[in-house]
């Protein structure tokens, strides 16, 4: 028999965040958030929880909890898209197609109930977060707020008749001595036209952070699944981030003083995460410590060009800027990640570094009836 139960309790979040250490205990590529923050996340801190319609499932089989899931009803998603489409998220699972049913039964009824007429997912919580199913590339740890899950999970979906909705891409580029000749060539044009680019401030890192949100929702309106951030989304977002945040390798590109591109390199703090496996106590922050001065690899999380600067040489001058950042640490490699697999000017930015795409995620939708 298999249980479905909604969470209702601060235990019983504790063991939808929790259920995940056992089902990858022995993974060496798997790396848990800390649970302390998983438990803000998943509360009304976050302020999405406020604004969306959200759900929390687990899964029991043989009185043992065997999987997870979470229902999310986004009205801006409504609003923005002219769609009736409700998510599943944090889908979590063993290999099991009666429990994954189950999951992901629970969540088409909830949906269905408020009228949805597509389930889509997953979404932890949206397109501004986690989103899609690792298909390839699994033998490559997953970085800062990407997706690693077990690779059954495509079988499940395809065996309970998901199917496929927009996969995302994620390119590899190795740092070398310099950046390459074309890269460099292009930033030189875009100096040539009085574009700047400077760090973000730290001390004024809300405000740097609202420019950001200014441009990315510019930037990224026409994209699939596209949800303009709300301020006070942006202001938690902004929270979690300014820990990780390195200014030299966050930066805006201005024209006469008015912002037009962000580009933002993070640490891959996974790297450190792996090591203290959802716990904060005072061995895993000796641990967090030691491992942060060792951290090798970024991502390329946050990045967006206003739609008239385009094909202006803005990006290839935001990363000659980060170079120079990139030189003062010890890293070695970038992820460009997350993109749509059609949104061909990013994917000519990876091709312009030489970045080869290692890593593929997709997203599956079925339609409610």
């Amino acid at each position: 028999m298999i249980e479905i139960k909604e969470v209702t309790t601060k235990r019983d979040l504790r063991a939808f965040i929790e259920f995940p250490l056992s089902l990858y205990a022995g993974d060496p590529l798997y790396v848990p958030q800390l649970t302390r923050d998983m438990m803000a996340h998943f509360s009304e801190k976050n302020p999405f929880i406020k604004h969306a319609a959200v759900k929390f499932f687990l899964a029991a089989k043989g009185g043992r909890i065997a999987g997870r899931i979470a229902s999310v009803i986004d009205p801006q998603h409504i609003k923005t898209h002219n769609e009736k489409a409700g998510f599943f998220g944090f889908f979590e699972c063993m290999d099991d197609r009666v429990v994954a049913g189950a999951l992901l039964d629970r969540v088409q009824a909830e949906l269905a109930k408020q009228g949805m007429e597509v389930m889509r997912g997953p979404m932890n919580f949206s397109t501004n977060e986690e989103c899609g199913f690792l298909t390839e590339g699994f033998d490559k740890p997953p970085m800062l707020m990407t997706p690693y899950n077990k690779p059954y999970y495509n079988d499940l979906m395809a065996a309970l008749g998901l199917v496929k909705s927009k996969d995302l891409l994620a390119f590899l580029y190795n740092f070398k001595d310099s950046l390459p000749e074309k890269v460099l060539r292009v930033a030189a044009l875009a100096e040539r036209k009085g574009i700047t680019v400077r760090p973000i401030s730290k001390k004024d890192f809300t405000d740097d952070m609202m420019v950001f949100k200014d441009i990315y929702n510019s930037a990224w309106s026409e994209n699939w699944g596209f949800i303009p951030i709300p301020d006070d989304e942006l202001i938690y977002s902004a929270g979690r981030l300014k820990p990780l945040v390195a200014p030299e390798l966050t930066l805006i590109a201005e024209k006469d003083g008015i912002p037009i591109g962000f580009l933002g390199l993070i640490p891959d703090f996974n790297f450190v995460l792996k090591h203290m496996w959802g716990k904060l106590n005072p061995l895993t922050i000796a641990k967090a410590l030691y491992y942060s001065r060792k951290i090798s690899s970024l991502r390329l999380l946050l990045y967006g060009i206003k739609p008239e600067y385009r094909n202006r040489g803005v990006d290839a001058l935001l990363f000659k800027e980060g170079f120079k950042g990139i030189l003062k640490g010890n890293y070695k490699k970038i992820e460009f990640s997350w993109v749509l697999e059609n949104n061909i000017l990013v994917i000519r930015i990876a091709e312009m570094f030489g970045a080869p795409e290692y890593k593929r995620f997709r997203i599956y939708e079925k339609t409610i009836i």
